[in-house]
């Protein structure tokens, strides 16, 4: 039997902004839930009503997956701890002098446009109300903050003349970082396929 054509309409919402398997399990509820009502001796119209007003507005039903997203948690913990982590380098790289270290301003800029891009998907996507905006920024926030991170400590590491323990901590919040973003890009991302 063909869906009735208020489940259609749902189901397309659902599909446009959802990730197919998010789009797909609520269909399969409100198909359930259409069916319900259909076995309770509504007719097709009553029972797809019905079920549609079971389940909420598609357009609300969707901007409650997004606010529940991982890649929007992710980057919201990202937003908390990245001052931290940033203070850590910034200590670090006015103690040990970094405009001194033979460090090519082209490698400095491209890291300082690296950070301004991420921080800007990061902010995107923990304030993103569409699911697949919020992984798509969260997606790039996370892979430039990685970059980033990567790129400090291989600096600090084979250029620095002498790696102070400011360096070392700052390191370490880059290390601590890296990991969470590593296990949370799996969850987190995945979603948005």
């Amino acid at each position: 039997m063909a869906e009735h054509r208020l489940i259609q309409r749902y189901h397309d919402v659902l599909r446009a902004e959802l990730p197919a398997q998010l789009a797909e399990e609520v269909a399969d509820g409100l198909a359930e839930a259409n069916a319900k009502y259909l076995r309770h001796g509504l007719s097709q119209d009553d029972a797809a009503q019905a079920a549609v007003a079971e389940f909420g507005d598609a357009r609300a039903v969707a901007e409650a997956f997004a606010r529940s997203s991982p890649a929007r948690r992710t980057a919201r913990t990202l937003i908390a701890t990245g001052p931290i982590v940033g203070g850590c380098w910034a200590f670090a790289l006015i103690a040990g002098r970094a405009w001194d270290w033979p460090v090519p301003n082209a490698a400095r800029l491209l890291l300082g446009v690296t950070l301004i891009a991420s921080v800007i998907a990061v902010l995107t996507a923990a304030m993103a109300c569409r699911y697949r905006v919020a992984q798509r920024a969260g997606s790039v926030g996370c892979t430039g903050l990685a970059l980033i991170d990567v790129s400090a400590i291989t600096l600090v590491a084979t250029t620095v003349p002498s790696v102070g323990w400011l360096a070392v901590l700052a390191a370490c919040a880059s290390t601590a970082r890296l990991i969470f973003v590593t296990r949370a890009a799996g969850p987190a991302l995945a979603g948005g396929r």
